[in-house]
């Protein structure tokens, strides 16, 4: 694995649209799969996830632009971003990935941890000045 820099664009996505390392994993799995219809069962099995957080996870996907539901079929999808552009996009977020981990995984990390002291100084007790 290089340790490149992470290209603007991309970090830009991994931070404002990637909320958790499964979502990133899904992306990679059916991105990969693109011929495969996948329900929550199977995405749970293959990214160690409880089926209702592969269906949530699936659900997310799908408002984003990512994946599609299968029309026909009852909770199924497909990879098929709603545009080129995101297509390429995903193909540049999963090379990141693939090639700089530890980097991309540290940024969707961050963006949690982030989140959570955010949250957490929300409660802090300031004295008045």
């Amino acid at each position: 694995m290089e340790n490149t820099p992470i290209p603007d664009d991309i970090r830009r996505y991994v931070l404002t649209r990637v909320p958790s390392v499964p979502y990133m994993e899904a992306i990679l799995l059916l991105r990969e799969k693109r011929d495969v219809s996948w329900e929550a069962e199977q995405v749970a099995r293959r990214l160690y996830l409880s089926e209702g957080q592969a269906d949530l996870l699936l659900q997310q996907l799908r408002d984003d632009g990512v994946v599609q539901l299968i029309q026909g079929k009852t909770n199924a999808y497909s990879y098929a971003p709603v545009s080129g552009e995101l297509g390429e996009l995903m193909d540049r977020v999963a090379q990141a990935y693939i090639t700089n981990l530890i980097a991309i995984s540290t940024l969707i990390h961050s963006r949690a941890g982030g989140k959570a002291k955010m949250l957490a100084d929300a409660f802090v007790w300031r004295k008045d000045k």
